[in-house]
């Protein structure tokens, strides 16, 4: 009976496949758009069967758009099957000068592997590793190698203005905690608001003169709450002079730091601190020396742990770390932005990816030059489908009305918890593309790309689609 069953599946799925493709969009898609004011020609659309086929939808599939984060499943894929869902990045400890007694004479270093997942938590399992081989007290400098990546001068303010977001934070080969300073937001007791950091960071100062906003809505409390970060000397300072919306409860503050060695010293002092150690030099960036000696190294969390973080919450610093990564291979070094673009475009071809067809800057999608097509990433999809990193890379997706970017999209729905779907958001710029398990079981491979002023109000015709898909009509 089973057997049957199958065998009647694969022949409707057969006959859908052999049907033209669709260039028009699904009508409750359509009217959708139109609410957001959104012409179809800013739209994009390919659906097909993951593991080949004639496309299902193809709706303006060769256009070249703007993917936004999207693009980050172009540089997962890479690297898993390039760099191997077991690599993992090495932060090494050196010490240079003489230890005795629990007194380094001398300078510890740390030579940055370029570790995407350096969170303060983890770095501070690294220095306590230092303690246990004996370091109390350090006579000299911290030296931050970070020579591992060689990397433009990077102006936080230059992608869109808002240099203190977290998504703008510089890649780098010591990225200490994403070079992000986290403050929670909460209503306080006394009808104020609270702001307190949740990282260890010495030198940092938080000028809190956030008033409560009453209401019954959560808005774009960021802006509301307008955060501004100044650095002077080793010390960071973060005002907040606007409004937190009570209704919001508590909420994660998210800001990119100053300068990845500023970021990295202010964590450092923090936790030697609390460690008891004892150091009065200074934290500087610096090549390691030729009679430094290796102490302990660090390896991050595997690639494949990385990508979950990576892609499930977007994140534009671990993406480009990653990226950044694949001009590692074969031992070469330093890794640059162009050396990792030429790796890839090396590699896209052995997938059935057009490397004329795509605009790679940083991997991540958080660029306004990167560009592919619906089709495109249609290939990538059906390219992922047949990999055998395909579960690594379709673990690493969020899941929609689950977890990630797609928590929020159609909980509580039948296609909750039917579907890996990774999304993009720039200005501008609305998209998604993944895997959606439709009502008669058969898996489903789409990408969906908005370029247009409105694209902000797209979010209900991708739901639309969604919805379209997993009714398999």
């Amino acid at each position: 009976m089973k057997s049957l069953i199958h065998i009647s599946l694969a022949i409707a799925l057969i006959g859908l496949l052999g049907q033209p493709a669709r260039a028009a969009l699904p009508d409750d898609v359509t009217r959708a758009l139109r609410a957001g004011n959104i012409p179809e020609s800013a739209v994009s659309l390919w659906v097909g069967a993951p593991d080949g086929g004639k496309p299902l939808w193809a709706h303006r599939g060769d256009t070249p758009r703007n993917p936004a984060s999207v693009m980050k499943l172009l540089t997962s894929l890479a690297s898993l099957e390039l760099l191997g869902p077991a690599w993992t990045w090495k932060t090494d400890v050196l010490t240079r000068g003489t230890l005795s007694a629990g007194v380094l004479e001398g300078d510890l270093i740390l030579r940055g592997g370029g570790d995407p997942f350096l969170t303060w938590d983890r770095l501070g399992g690294l220095l306590r590793d230092v303690r246990s081989r004996g370091v109390r007290e350090i006579h000299g400098d911290i030296l931050l190698d970070r020579s591992l990546f060689a990397l433009p001068p990077h102006d936080p303010a230059a992608f869109d203005g808002r240099a203190v977001r977290a998504y703008n934070a510089a890649p780098d080969a010591l990225a200490v905690n994403f070079n992000a300073i986290t403050l929670r937001i909460s209503p306080g007791a006394d009808g104020g608001v609270d702001a307190v950091p949740t990282l260890p960071f010495a030198g940092l100062q938080v000028e809190n003169s956030l008033r409560a906003q009453a209401g019954d809505g959560c808005p774009s409390w960021r802006d509301l709450v307008a955060p501004e970060i100044t650095a002077k000397g080793e010390s960071v300072n973060v005002r907040l002079p606007g409004r937190f919306p009570t209704a919001c409860g508590e909420k994660m503050l998210n800001l990119a730091a100053p300068d990845p060695v500023l970021m990295a010293n202010g964590v450092i002092r923090a936790i030697w601190q609390e460690l008891g150690g004892r150091f009065t030099g200074h934290v500087r960036s610096a090549a390691t020396p030729a009679d430094a000696s290796l102490l302990t190294s660090w390896q991050s969390p595997p690639l494949a742990d990385a990508l979950r973080e990576t892609d499930k919450y977007s994140n534009n610093l671990m993406a480009r770390q990653i990226f950044l990564s694949l001009a590692l291979l074969d031992g070469a070094a330093p890794a640059t932005p162009e050396a990792a673009a030429t790796r890839l475009r090396a590699w896209m071809p052995t997938r059935g990816l057009d490397p004329q067809q795509w605009v790679i800057e940083n991997g991540s999608g958080l660029s306004r030059q990167e560009r592919s097509t619906a089709a495109q990433l249609g290939t990538l999809l059906r390219a992922a489908w047949m990999s055998p990193r395909m579960p690594e890379f379709m673990a690493a997706q969020p899941i929609i009305g689950i977890d990630g970017t797609m928590k929020k999209r159609l909980p509580g729905t039948a296609v909750a918890g039917r579907g890996y779907v990774k999304t993009g958001t720039l200005d501008g710029v609305k998209s998604a593309a993944g895997y959606l398990l439709d009502a008669r079981g058969r898996w489903i491979a789409f990408a969906w790309l908005i370029n247009h002023p409105n694209a902000d109000a797209g979010d209900a015709a991708l739901e639309a689609l969604l919805t379209r898909l997993y009714a398999a009509e």
